[in-house]
């Protein structure tokens, strides 16, 4: 929303625009509207309060999602592909139009495409772990849909890394550089967790069936590698699955 914080925001050189309500849920028109006011609607009234600032170089660093691939199959993604055309795909797709208006007013703008955050508290994980604790955990559908995710700490990292990186800027896949099939989180996050996995993989329809529209992002995902992370030499701590979830399940085992 607009008010007195655009006339405080002025005044700064940096912005991080993490804004846009939760995409995990049953869809229907109020939550896809919401979805698509919350990440626009603010990001414009972002790139306003940045306008009215004077001198000093300007960056703002706006989140995105992956979802702006669409559904590729197994196809490797990096930034140079091209949007899909589902519903999450186009909002997105405005959502980074909205960031990169900024640059009309010579501010930088790096748009961060980011994927499965996976932390403590909060994300997929806060649900998954109790699941697989009770040996109720399993995959979805035929488990191979990619997933690509970060853990949270290389997720900050990463927006810290941008920040010193005065050449680096337009679209950043935001994601560890092993993105991995469903059954391999599946396997993985169970190992982990010293659990069995005793339930078959719940089927594609039970999915669509309890989730509708979105049950679709669960059930195709993205394979998405951080190219230009990877090129400019960005340290990632947990590269790979097994190494995030050992260091975010400590103490849960």
């Amino acid at each position: 929303m607009t008010g007195p914080w655009q006339q405080k925001a002025a005044g700064h050189e940096v912005f991080i625009n993490l804004a846009g309500s939760s995409i995990f849920g049953r869809w229907n028109d109020k939550v896809k509207r919401e979805m698509r006011e919350s990440r626009i609607r603010t990001t414009d009234h972002l790139v306003t309060a940045m306008a009215r600032g004077k001198g000093g170089e300007k960056h703002l660093l706006s989140a995105s999602a992956i979802g702006y691939y669409g559904f590729r199959g197994d196809e490797p993604l990096d930034e140079n592909a091209l949007p899909g055309n589902d519903f999450l795909a186009n909002v997105t797709v405005e959502w980074e139009a909205a960031a990169n208006n900024a640059r009309r007013f010579g501010i930088r703008v790096t748009i961060c495409r980011f994927g499965i955050v996976l932390g403590k508290k909060g994300g997929v994980l806060q649900k998954l772990v109790p699941l697989f604790k009770s040996s109720l955990g399993t995959s979805l559908g035929r488990g191979d849909q990619w997933m690509s995710w970060i853990h949270e700490i290389d997720l900050a990292d990463v927006l810290l890394f941008l920040l010193d990186q005065p050449d680096l800027e337009g679209p950043i896949n935001c994601t560890a550089p092993n993105p991995v099939r469903n059954r391999e989180m599946t396997t993985t996050l169970a190992e982990t967790l010293g659990a069995r996995t005793l339930l078959p993989p719940v089927p594609g329809f039970m999915v669509q069936l309890l989730m509708g529209e979105f049950g679709n992002v669960i059930l195709k995902g993205q394979n998405v590698l951080p190219r230009r992370l990877l090129e400019e030499g960005f340290p990632f701590q947990f590269p790979t699955m097994k190494e995030a979830l050992e260091d975010i399940l400590k103490g849960e085992v």
